[in-house]
C-alpha cells in the first residue's frame, strides 16, 4: 500500500506573514438534513455540535464546519478519519445522508502572521475586519473555490481543492512577500 502524502508535503514560506500547507488532515463531508434529531444525536457522540449558519465549532480536537444548508465539513486527525465515516455513516444509515472521507481531495493551508488577513484581502472578495471568530466563509482566491475562517488571534486557515493546491500555494506565496503589505 502507499504511504499517505499531503497535497505539498507541507511547504511553507516567510514573508510579512507565514504561509504553511497543513499536511495530512482529515476531512470528511457529510450531507444530510442538518435538522435531524439523527445528525445532531451521531455529533454529540464525537463531541461536536451541530453548528449554525456559516459557523465553525471546535471540541475535542476537532472542528465542524457548516458548508451549506445541507453539508458539514469535519476537520480531524488524518488517521482517524476511516473510523469516523465509519461511525457516523452507522449512525445516519436510517437517514438520507451521505458521509465521505474528503482528505485526499483537500488541501488546508495557514497563513499566520498579524498581518495575515492582508495576504487573502489581496485575493479574496471578503472584508476581513468584519470577519468574526467562528465564522467559516466559502468564497473564491483569485480563480478558485476556497473557504476560510480565522482559527486563531493571528491566524487564517484556508481550505481548497487539492489539484489546486499548488496555485493555491503560489497565490499566498506572492500576496505575503515582505515589501507587499497593504498599511
Amino acid at each position: 500500500m502507499s504511504e499517505a502524502v499531503s497535497a505539498l508535503g507541507g511547504k511553507s514560506v516567510k514573508g510579512f506573514a507565514d504561509v504553511a500547507e497543513a499536511g495530512l488532515v482529515g476531512m470528511v463531508t457529510i450531507r444530510a438534513d442538518l435538522g435531524t434529531k439523527a445528525l445532531a444525536k451521531a455529533l454529540k457522540a464525537l463531541g461536536l455540535p451541530v453548528p449554525g449558519q456559516r459557523r465553525i465549532e471546535s471540541a475535542e480536537g476537532r472542528q465542524i464546519a457548516w458548508m451549506s444548508p445541507d453539508e458539514l465539513l469535519l476537520i480531524c486527525a488524518y488517521a482517524e478519519a476511516p473510523a469516523l465515516v465509519a461511525q457516523l455513516s452507522e449512525a445516519l444509515a436510517k437517514e438520507h445522508a451521505l458521509v465521505v472521507d474528503v482528505s485526499d481531495a483537500r488541501a488546508l493551508f495557514r497563513v499566520n502572521g498579524t498581518k495575515a488577513d492582508q495576504v487573502l484581502t489581496k485575493l479574496c472578495p471578503v472584508d476581513f475586519a468584519l470577519l468574526p471568530d467562528g465564522e467559516i466563509r466559502r468564497t473564491r482566491a483569485a480563480q478558485v473555490a476556497v473557504a476560510l475562517w480565522r482559527s486563531d488571534e493571528a491566524e487564517i486557515s484556508l481550505i481548497c481543492f487539492r489539484s489546486v493546491a499548488g496555485y493555491v500555494f503560489d497565490l499566498l506565496e506572492v500576496s505575503a512577500r515582505k515589501g507587499g503589505e497593504l498599511s
